[in-house]
């Protein structure tokens, strides 16, 4: 093993520029890609002429660059975050080291958030919104269209609120904390209630469900609401978490970096699935069987939407975990027989599992949401997550995230136009 070898002789010292990108089987040029990415660090020696690398963080990359690809060798194309938020591992995924459905189950939502942050449990915990915070996005969102969506108001809410906000460029971990702890309930009370009678007052999710649902919240289902954001909060690098470390790397404010995530989020793709499963979920109910209903989606050409994620072979454990506590509310149980009866019916073909999304509809259709609700959920307790990265990054150096592109057009000289 030649990267073990070369790291017993150099623990004591450092490799060059050249015996790292020998050790890692790549190019010079290779090496200094990972360390822009932030997969290598290297230091210059004091009246050095190069760049020196630790031996045993390069056998390292090389162990996992071995990994990831299957043996063959790396290519400057990867792109790697070192990140000590959530892992994904067989099935399970935990925050910081701790099971994240245990946790959801166990704890409020505003308490995962600030644990997450800064490792302090804090039983209890609630946040609010300044009233200036909140009036400036308020009157931001009620000058949008009728027709715009959560995404949108929520985006142009955190922007808003970030005018109000004069110490928004201080991103001192203290600062950054105190912005998560306003700006959260800020987006959610600039959301227009649905009920003249709601007060913004109690946990986050008893003031999130106002803004999905025009009827009354009884205690078992505002537990799963606060349940899936808990869920919710991280999944490790989403591409709406990545686009909220790229605008951290360039010192972006927290406002700015949230707001980067949630652009993002708007894709079919990522947050809002769960509008397109509950569209779903409501014409089986109106059929009373899923096999038409699927069989439209397929001769339309159309995935199944909430089933299947690349990154759980089995079920989604966030899914399997709120579909557990739909279960226990019988005015779920038409929506959460209609679900499984999707999953059985899809399963004669293909063993696909039914995934977040899926189970959000579930959450909403029974809960007698709008079909953008569950992107609303999504949104709003993946703040959380982006402000624990946005936090991680600034500790990083600035700019890491500036991958190098690979030209593929015509190679210079070229005539000018005419």
């Amino acid at each position: 093993m030649r990267d073990q070898d070369a790291a017993r002789g150099h623990d004591e010292g450092r490799l060059t520029t050249k015996e790292a990108a020998e050790l890692l089987g790549v190019k010079p040029e290779t090496v200094y890609a990972y360390v822009s990415r932030g997969q290598l660090s290297s230091r210059r020696e004091p009246g050095g002429r190069g760049s020196t690398f630790d031996a045993k963080e390069v056998a390292a990359l090389g162990r996992r660059n071995r990994r990831d690809t299957g043996g063959s060798s790396p290519t400057a194309d990867e792109l790697s975050v070192r990140t000590a938020i959530t892992l994904i591992d067989k099935d399970r995924y935990y925050f910081r080291g701790v099971d994240a459905t245990e946790l959801a189950v166990r704890h409020s939502y505003e308490e995962i958030a600030e644990w997450l942050w800064t490792g302090q449990l804090r039983p209890g915990i609630t946040f609010t919104a300044p009233d200036a915070s909140v009036t400036v996005a308020r009157r931001a969102v009620n000058a949008l269209p009728e027709h715009s969506g959560p995404t949108d108001r929520l985006r142009v809410a955190a922007i808003a609120a970030a005018t109000a906000d004069p110490l928004r460029f201080d991103l001192s971990p203290d600062a950054v904390l105190g912005t998560a702890r306003t700006l959260i309930p800020t987006l959610v009370t600039a959301l227009p209630p649905l009920r003249h009678d709601h007060r913004d007052e109690g946990p986050l999710a008893r003031r999130l469900w106002g803004r999905l649902s025009g009827h009354d919240a009884d205690e078992a289902s505002l537990r799963i609401l606060d349940t899936a954001l808990g869920l919710l909060v991280d999944h490790d690098l989403a591409a709406s978490t990545l686009a909220v470390r790229v605008a951290a790397s360039a010192r972006a404010h927290a406002y700015a970096a949230v707001s980067a995530g949630l652009g993002v989020l708007e894709g079919p793709l990522h947050g809002a699935a769960s509008g397109l499963a509950h569209r779903m979920l409501l014409d089986v109910l109106d059929r009373g069987t899923a096999a038409p209903v699927v069989a439209d989606e397929l001769r339309a050409g159309r995935r199944i939407p909430g089933l299947g994620h690349r990154l759980y072979p089995g079920e989604d454990p966030r899914a399997r975990t709120l579909f557990a506590l739909l279960e226990d509310v019988p005015a779920a149980a038409p929506a959460v027989a209609a679900a499984r009866d999707i999953v059985s019916t899809t399963a004669r073909h293909s063993p696909l599992h039914a995934n977040v999304d899926l189970a959000l509809a579930a959450l909403t259709v029974s809960c007698g949401m709008d079909a953008t609700a569950g992107e609303t959920v999504f949104a709003v307790a993946r703040t959380a997550g982006w402000i624990a990265h946005t936090l991680e990054e600034y500790e990083e150096r600035p700019l890491r995230m500036r991958p190098s592109g690979r030209y593929t057009g015509a190679r210079p000289p070229q005539p000018l136009p005419r």
